[in-house]
């Protein structure tokens, strides 16, 4: 029973209400939304955390004139439930349904598309700035998890921001000491230590010391006694970059944070420059088992919140990214010259087991993807052996790096690219669409797209044993539930496979969408190429299967402009052979959330789509009984 949130359709609403009653609200806030992520599934512990937080800003600051952005989105469920779209969270991440992250075209609330982190200091800037050369009076905020205050880009905008005179700019660092995978680096060490017992102990020490020296310092020592904090942080390194840093503060404490967010304003309106609020949060807050283990509640699927996220069943089969993880603590075992990466991503990626048997050997290097893959090129350098796990979706953000630091170098170092294709509930943000048309256009790289389970392993030793650059990509989720081999076995490099032996059309296929072309093969009679590898192409094979056959049909799950098709086209065109071919793949459109079976047959990538698809357009070359 929620009957004051039942009264929220907007933060106008939320305004109107007693300070004495933001409590309630958030309390209420906090049972609802445990009550439907329960029952939807998505990001539960960074939204339990961010309840008291979200009804602070917007009861602040005038949203959604003044604005907020929030960063990673996945916190934003609270600021969703109170801008409008509390009873539609029952379709959360569901096809139609509302998105788990800030969307434009969701709500004006939402000001800015979050779902890759460490952005939202920049777009709050951008802001700000557009809002002054207007001549606009309108706040912008920027609230950034520590995780994504980690990167360089977050940097690279508070370098900016910090020079800029009368921007009504505020920066909110909600401090909850966790990223996806547990945080990493000097800058989480930093923030642990300002939080520590130690640091204020220090404090009170200093006190005692002044107050020993100089009796007439008494009011001083009982200053650094009781506010050690304040007199400490303002020498922190977010001063020096030119903002005006308070905190850290409680960001479960109302009392606290709306006159301390609204002082902030007060700052801001009179021309103080940008602010920074150092604000500590608990991941979890107001739920025993979300707080006692945040990663495992960071994004549950369904579960009763009253028994909590129960022993996981083994699946009958393996996910590709367990097959990963296996394989790179066998390859690890047979050779020392193996040294793993990953960007903030050791649960996700499958790498947990990895870190525990070779610590001196992994290294997360936190939300960093630039820095991961440099880094991994500066290890390739002394004749180790880097494997770069990293989701598709993100090592878009290293792409310069990648081109420049490890391919032009020629060096040696393995892309592990999970969440290639479709990513179901989590959208277009996190679809790893594009890494085949980014990556086969770069010299010196090789892309393998592995059918099944088994192959995905072969393949990963056949990468490792390349002295170039070799991304081996594969989807989120399981397979075709091929089982797995021991030992390290790789396959040749470049080299397709004909699954099936049909007439007149040739099915080649690139990663798991084989199984599903088998079975359409089956109703057409038609040939099924499982070509492996994207770069270098098995020229040979395909020509052979050119000549032999009326048409040609490649599929993909990845983007069809630039993509494996393309690449199949510009090899018969290099050979000077005219054969009609059809091209499956993603649509030249960003495709949303919703169940990873639908989207594919909604972009006729099933057997059924794989099937019509063929006949409409090569129905004049299917063999006769077919």
């Amino acid at each position: 029973m929620t009957p004051l949130l039942d009264t929220i359709e907007t933060p106008a609403d939320l305004r109107k209400l007693p300070r004495s009653m933001l409590k309630t609200l958030s309390d209420e806030l906090r049972a609802f939304l445990l009550d439907t992520v329960s029952k939807t599934g998505g990001h539960l512990s960074s939204n339990l955390g961010t309840v008291e937080l979200t009804v602070a800003l917007h009861y602040v600051f005038n949203t959604p004139e003044d604005r907020l952005v929030w960063d990673v989105g996945h916190q934003t469920y609270p600021h969703k439930i109170l801008t409008g779209r509390r009873k539609r969270m029952a379709s959360l991440r569901q096809l139609n349904g509302l998105s788990g992250f800030p969307r434009r075209e969701e709500s004006p609330y939402d000001t800015f598309g979050t779902a890759h982190s460490s952005t939202s200091i920049s777009a709050a800037l951008g802001m700000a700035l557009a809002s002054k050369f207007k001549g606009e009076e309108r706040y912008s905020v920027a609230i950034i998890g520590d995780g994504a205050m980690s990167a360089g880009m977050a940097f690279e905008a508070l370098n900016n921001a910090g020079i800029q005179d009368n921007c009504k700019m505020l920066v909110v660092l909600n401090d909850n000491d966790m990223s996806i995978s547990p945080p990493v680096g000097a800058l989480n060490r930093y923030l642990a230590q300002l939080m520590s017992g130690r640091f204020y102990a220090s404090a009170r020490s200093v006190g005692r010391q002044v107050l020993s020296v100089s009796p007439p310092l008494l009011e001083l020592a009982k200053r650094l006694e009781t506010h050690a904090k304040g007199m400490v942080v303002p020498a922190t390194l977010f001063e020096n970059f030119g903002f005006n840093y308070i905190g850290p503060i409680d960001g479960h404490d109302l009392e606290s944070l709306i006159p301390t967010l609204e002082n902030i304003k007060q700052l801001m309106k009179n021309g103080s420059g940008p602010q920074f609020l150092h604000v500590v949060t608990k991941k979890g807050q107001g739920y025993k088992m979300a707080e006692a283990d945040p990663i495992a509640y960071h994004g549950p699927g369904k579960f009763d919140p009253a028994m909590g996220l129960q022993k996981v069943v083994v699946p009958a089969k393996q996910t590709f990214t367990q097959v990963f993880g296996s394989w790179l603590c066998d390859m690890a075992a047979q050779d020392k010259r193996l040294i793993a990466i990953t960007p903030a991503m050791r649960e996700g990626s499958g790498m947990v087991e990895f870190a525990q048997r070779f610590p001196d050997r992994f290294h997360d290097v936190g939300i960093a993807e630039q820095h991961a893959i440099t880094f991994a090129a500066g290890i390739a350098c002394e004749g180790l052996k880097p494997v770069v796990a990293i989701y598709s979706t993100f090592l878009q953000r290293g792409y310069d790096q990648l081109i420049h630091d490890v391919a032009l170098q020629n060096l040696p170092v393995v892309f592990a690219l999970d969440r290639a294709g479709l990513v179901g509930a989590d959208g277009a943000t996190h679809a790893g669409a594009y890494d085949i048309s980014f990556l086969r256009c770069i010299p010196n790289m090789s892309v393998a797209c592995p059918a099944d389970e088994q192959e995905c392993r072969m393949l990963l030793s056949t990468a490792f044993e390349q002295d170039h650059p070799v991304a081996v990509r594969y989807p989120r989720g399981a397979g075709a539930g091929v089982a797995t081999q021991a030992g390290l076995q790789s396959l040749p490099l470049g080299q397709a496979e004909i699954r099936r032996e049909g007439k007149n059309i040739a099915i080649l296929v690139f990663g798991t969408l084989l199984y599903p072309a088998l079975l359409a093969a089956e109703k057409l009679n038609a040939t099924i190429v499982n070509m492996r590898w994207v770069k270098p192409l098995d020229v040979g094979l395909l020509l052979r299967v050119a000549a032999g056959h009326d048409a040609l049909v490649t599929v993909e799950e990845g983007a069809v402009m630039g993509g494996a098709g393309s690449a199949v086209s510009e090899a018969l065109h290099a050979a000077g052979i005219v054969k009609p071919v059809l091209h499956l793949g993603l649509k030249d459109q960003f495709i949303e959330h919703g169940d990873h079976a639908k989207l594919l047959a909604m972009q006729g990538l099933d057997a059924a789509g794989i099937e019509m698809s063929v006949r409409e357009r090569f129905n004049a070359c299917l063999p006769a009984a077919y």
